[in-house]
C-alpha cells in the first residue's frame, strides 16, 4: 500500500493533455508543437517552473477540463501502486483568471467519486492558499469554497515560498480549523526553517509539505521527531528546481536516519520528469535507498494520510 500526500493536480497536466485541451477550447498556445514545450521544462528555480505552470493552465477551463486531469493523473496513480491519493489544487489560479469555482469544484470531485471505482484509488481534495496572491482574496475563496460545500478534506498553502511567510495566513488557517478541516503547508523548501515553525505554531498544521531545509536546526528537527509530524519530501522536484544540487546528494537518508516521518511524493510529475513509482525507482539506483528503506517510506505514506 502506498499514499501519495504532495501531488498538485494542476502539475499533473502532461503535455499531450495540454494541446488536446487547447484544442477542445480553441486555446491558441505559444509552442509550436510538443517538442517546442517540453524544450521549456528546464527551470533555475521555483519561480522558473511557476511561470510556465500557470501558463500552460490557461487551457483548462470547464468541469469536463478539470475531470479529465484529475482522472488521468489517477489512472497513473493506480499504475504506481497509489492506493491512496490527496492531492492539491489551486483555486485562485483558476478563479484569477475567469474560470468559476464551481467549474473547477465539479470536475475535480467527478474525478474523486470516479477514483475508486475506476482506478482503485480513494482521492481527496486539499483547497491550497495561493501565498503570493493577496491575502485577502485567500479569505475570500475559502469562503466560496465553502458555500459550494466543495467535498475538500483540508486547506494547505503554497507556490512562491520566499517572502510569503506563513504568518500572512494565519486567519484563513484558523477559520479551516474551525471547519474541521486538516491543515497543510509547504514550509523549508526554499525558505527558511522559520517557516516550518511559523507553519506549526501559528496555521497549526498537521503535515510540512518539502521541510527538507527543516535539518538547518537541530530543535525543530527535535519536535518533528518527537511530535511525529510528517514531511511529504519530492526529491525529483527538489533537484529540478536546484534546492538540491543532485539526486546522489538529496537529504532524504539523513532525514531518515534523524527518525523524521518522511514521505515520498512525485509534486509536479508532468514537469519533474517523473510519478511517484519512478522516483522510487530514482532513489534506488541513483540514492541506493534500499528496499528496507522504502518499505519505511510506504508505511510512513500510509500512517500520514489523513484517511
Amino acid at each position: 500500500m502506498l499514499a501519495e500526500l504532495h501531488v498538485h493536480i494542476e502539475g499533473t497536466l502532461e503535455p499531450e493533455l495540454i494541446f488536446a485541451l487547447a484544442e477542445r477550447n480553441r486555446v491558441s498556445l505559444s509552442y509550436a508543437d510538443l517538442d517546442e514545450l517540453r524544450s521549456r521544462y528546464e527551470f533555475t528555480d521555483l519561480q522558473s517552473f511557476l511561470d510556465l505552470y500557470y501558463a500552460n493552465m490557461q487551457v483548462l477551463r470547464t468541469a469536463e477540463d478539470f475531470a479529465d486531469l484529475a482522472k488521468a493523473y489517477l489512472r497513473r496513480a493506480a499504475q504506481a501502486g497509489v492506493t491512496r491519493a490527496e492531492f492539491f489544487f489551486d483555486p485562485q489560479a483558476h478563479t484569477s483568471r475567469g474560470v468559476p469555482l464551481a467549474e473547477v469544484v465539479e470536475g475535480l470531485a467527478e474525478a474523486v467519486a470516479a477514483g475508486r471505482r475506476e482506478f482503485g484509488v480513494d482521492a481527496a481534495m486539499i483547497a491550497s492558499v495561493v501565498r503570493d496572491r493577496p491575502v485577502h482574496e485567500a479569505e475570500e475563496v475559502f469562503g466560496e469554497l465553502l458555500r459550494l460545500s466543495a467535498p475538500i478534506i483540508g486547506l494547505g498553502l503554497d507556490s512562491a515560498e520566499v517572502g510569503y511567510p506563513p504568518s500572512l495566513f494565519e486567519d484563513v488557517f484558523a477559520r479551516a480549523r474551525a471547519e474541521g478541516l486538516h491543515a497543510v503547508a509547504h514550509a523549508g523548501e526554499e525558505g527558511p526553517p522559520e517557516y516550518v515553525w511559523q507553519a506549526l505554531d501559528l496555521l497549526g498544521v498537521e503535515r510540512i509539505d518539502h521541510g527538507i531545509r527543516s535539518l538547518e536546526d537541530p530543535l525543530l528537527v527535535a519536535r518533528l521527531v518527537d511530535e511525529q509530524i510528517p514531511l511529504t519530501v519530492c526529491p525529483l522536484s527538489n533537484v529540478r528546481l536546484r534546492v538540491v544540487d543532485s539526486l546522489e546528494r538529496h537529504p532524504l537518508p539523513r532525514m531518515l536516519e534523524a527518525g523524521l516521518l518522511v514521505t515520498v511524493n512525485s509534486d509536479d510529475p508532468a514537469y519533474f520528469g517523473g510519478y511517484v513509482d519512478d522516483t522510487f525507482a530514482a532513489l534506488r539506483d541513483r540514492l541506493g535507498l534500499t528496499d528496507e528503506q522504502r518499505e519505511t517510506l510506504a508505511r510512513n505514506s500510509i500512517a500520514a494520510s489523513f484517511d
